[in-house]
């Protein structure tokens, strides 16, 4: 599993830094998550609640560690209509050649992944026959515009410049930022006035930095060229906390390089403004039969409880 996986965003012209306020604008990594989004429904599932501090600024004592969450979009409240099914005769899908654990070529030469995994769901719950189709990540625009693929499902971060482009469904997951610790330093949850003089990393020129500078401003924050360098000085004791994409850390804490040393901090941080708005599936402009299709079958699996069984199959440690 790489440990880079978060949410991507295909090259466009308009800058990488948008103005935001009251931080500087924050300079979005390879992959990047928006730095501007509608709010979407939080996690149905969250951290338990930490025990109230003895004094303003004393963080609470370590608890058990949280059960696993699994992201939730979907409010029970707004049931979407079912559209006319009967209109579609197959979705070809779109996704990408290398980006695991969400889509990969698996041993047999066939496309595999959590995005695969989905979309074939999807297509179960709408019974329609459908194609997937795997191309390199900065192509997939074109060949939907062109009509070579119907719908893309390659973790694809909603951004201003793509919605000009293309349709997008609902948001079926986002990737929050969280802090990590060393596991004799886990606190349950964490607040500005908690990390009042602490050792903050982060990596430079990111949102997440951008976030820190503006929220944590008691912090002393230490800026590192990359993720490697960052997760380094957390094993060895450089600084107390490091703060970044929460489902690149969650693959790293689980994974061999972080040798057992460290867990997740707190929460989730889900500022859309920092964080982004999240990964919808893409449809050509105009497609509003497929992406409301989509929509409903996306409700209607997490409603049976398949979206939470896909994602506890990919994700053994969660980001939320």
């Amino acid at each position: 599993m790489a440990g880079s996986a978060v949410a991507q965003t295909p090259p466009v012209p308009a800058p990488q830094t948008p103005a935001a306020k009251p931080a500087p604008a924050p300079v979005q990594p390879a992959r990047p998550v928006p730095a501007q989004a509608a709010p979407a429904t939080p996690p149905v599932a969250t951290p338990p609640a930490a025990a109230a501090p003895s004094a303003p600024n004393q963080p609470p004592k370590a608890a058990e560690a949280a059960p696993q969450a699994v992201p939730g979009f979907w409010d029970p409240r707004r049931r979407p209509d079912r559209p006319d099914l009967s209109r579609l005769t197959v979705i070809r899908f779109l996704t990408e050649t290398d980006y695991p654990p969400f889509n990969f070529t698996g041993p047999d030469g066939n496309p595999a992944g959590f995005n695969v995994d989905l979309a074939r769901a999807l297509c179960d719950e709408i019974k329609v026959t459908c194609t997937i189709q795997m191309r390199r990540f900065e192509t997939l625009i074109d060949a939907l515009a062109t009509n070579r693929g119907d719908a893309i499902i390659a973790s694809m971060a909603v951004t201003p410049q793509l919605r000009a482009k293309v349709d997008f469904t609902d948001p079926y997951y986002r990737a929050p930022a969280r802090f990590a610790s060393r596991r004799d330093n886990v606190m349950p949850e964490i607040r500005p006035e908690y990390l009042e003089g602490k050792k903050v990393g982060v990596i430079a020129g990111t949102s997440h930095e951008a976030y820190l500078k503006a929220m944590f401003t008691d912090a002393e924050i230490h800026s590192y060229p990359d993720s490697d360098a960052l997760r380094a000085a957390l094993r060895r004791g450089e600084v107390d906390f490091i703060f970044g994409d929460a489902i690149s850390l969650a693959f790293w804490i689980n994974g061999t390089d972080s040798a057992e040393c460290c867990a997740f901090s707190g929460g989730p941080f889900v500022e859309s403004r920092y964080f982004g708005e999240g990964v919808g599936i893409a449809v050509r402009k105009g497609n509003d039969l497929l992406r409301q299709s989509l929509n409903w079958a996306l409700f209607r699996i997490w409603e049976k409880g398949r979206f939470t069984d896909l994602w506890l199959r990919y994700f053994s440690i969660s980001p939320f």
